[in-house]
């Protein structure tokens, strides 16, 4: 039995419409073997799906295929996940990064960020010097 790799992607909830997870593959996100893949691929059982999502690429096995959408519970006994362990350190690195502080891009700092930076590279010392 062969599936189309967008209806795939789909049914094991890795996109929420089947329309993304066709885009996906028109925008070359989506690869077979190192090669990216229009969205009437036919995949079949054994086939390693990688799947590019910001700065890392997760990786799928096909275990089994259905043409329907699972529920979430059933998933993992149709595909399982073999994203690299460097791809999860970067998962990781990214989600730490967005944790920490000003979202990229999301302009200048307010008057207040710009003080307290100001102080924290700049401390402001108190000596003894104007008193006599």
């Amino acid at each position: 039995m062969e599936l189309r790799i967008d209806k795939w992607l789909w049914a094991m909830r890795l996109f929420k419409t089947r329309t993304l997870a066709a885009e996906a593959c028109k925008k070359g996100r989506i690869f077979i073997k190192g090669v990216a893949v229009k969205p009437s691929r036919m995949i079949k059982v054994g086939d390693v799906i990688d799947v590019r999502r910001n700065v890392a690429i997760y990786s799928f096995e096909v275990l089994q295929l259905t043409p329907n959408r699972l529920n979430a519970v059933l998933v993992a006994d149709f595909m399982r996940d073999v994203t690299t362990g460097e791809q999860l350190e970067r998962i990781e690195a990214g989600r730490i990064a967005a944790s920490t502080g000003r979202a990229r891009g999301a302009g200048r700092p307010t008057k207040k960020e710009r003080r307290d930076l100001d102080d924290f590279f700049d401390p402001v010392f108190h000596t003894d010097e104007f008193e006599e």
